[in-house]
């Protein structure tokens, strides 16, 4: 039997929507700043959201999608390499502040579950694909600035070479926390991520968004509307669970199973 040791937690879509309401809006802004006629909309960004990390993402369009909007390719500037770097470095900071004028709530029941583990003295880690800035921003804003210590690893960006789907980071997270993939339950939004965590052995519970509703969590423990509350249930979409919302017990006991 695993005894529950970390909770391991992906950012984007799993503690806050941050996608649609954060990542998306700071996008265009840096677009527009740039003085590119690029304007993302809801919907494309949805399918951009297949390729892992913001810098990815601006090649994935430039590649794939570019021309069909434009009716010609996008010619590249000389340093094509430095010229991405900055744009999102620019994304970085509209979404930074973004963050500081409260754009972005947590999702439901993070608050409860993360103050829950404390409470136990589980420990806690992320892993994600967006920069620690972002990280940073997100929890200060939230959850106040000594949030960041909350967390014993944040493995964010490119700390590790290869994203998501692959499983560094999460291989890099538990290696950090000098764990077994047993003793960890991850807590991840979608696809990519699933596969990310199950590549590493880590048993992943999926809260879905709007983004990932139909995407296929085939592998997951659990797949839940989110975390919910005692007076919010949750609605469990795949898997067993037999509290209203998730909370350790939940966590343990599917470790045991």
């Amino acid at each position: 039997m695993s005894q529950l040791e970390a909770l391991i937690f992906d950012v984007d879509g799993t503690l806050s929507e941050t996608e649609r309401d954060g990542h998306l809006v700071a996008f265009n802004l840096a677009f527009k700043e740039a003085g590119l006629d690029w304007d993302w909309s809801v919907a494309l960004y949805g399918q951009l959201l297949a390729v892992t990390g913001g810098k990815e993402r601006i090649r994935y369009y430039l590649n794939d999608f570019y021309q069909d909007e434009h009716g010609e390719a996008f010619t590249e500037p000389k340093d094509f390499d430095a010229f991405v770097a900055e744009l999102h470095a620019s994304k970085t900071r509209f979404y930074v502040q973004l963050m500081e004028n409260g754009a972005v709530p947590l999702r439901v029941g993070v608050v409860r579950l993360l103050q829950e583990a404390r409470d136990a003295g589980v420990r806690m880690a992320i892993a994600t694909t967006t920069t620690p800035a972002n990280v940073s921003a997100l929890l200060t804003n939230t959850l106040g600035a000594e949030s960041i210590d909350w967390f014993e690893v944040i493995a964010a960006g490119d700390i590790v070479p290869a994203k998501k789907p692959a499983p560094d980071i999460y291989l890099y997270a538990i290696e950090k926390m000098n764990l077994k993939a047993e003793q960890c339950l991850v807590f991840e939004d979608s696809y990519n991520g699933l596969l990310s965590s199950n590549g590493a052995g880590l048993k992943t519970v999926v809260t879905i968004n709007d983004y990932t509703s139909d995407h296929d969590f085939t592998g997951a423990a659990l797949v839940l509307s989110d975390f919910g509350e005692p007076d919010q249930p949750m609605e469990v979409l795949q898997g067993q669970c037999d509290e209203p919302y998730f909370n350790l017990q939940s966590a343990q006991k599917i470790l045991q199973a």
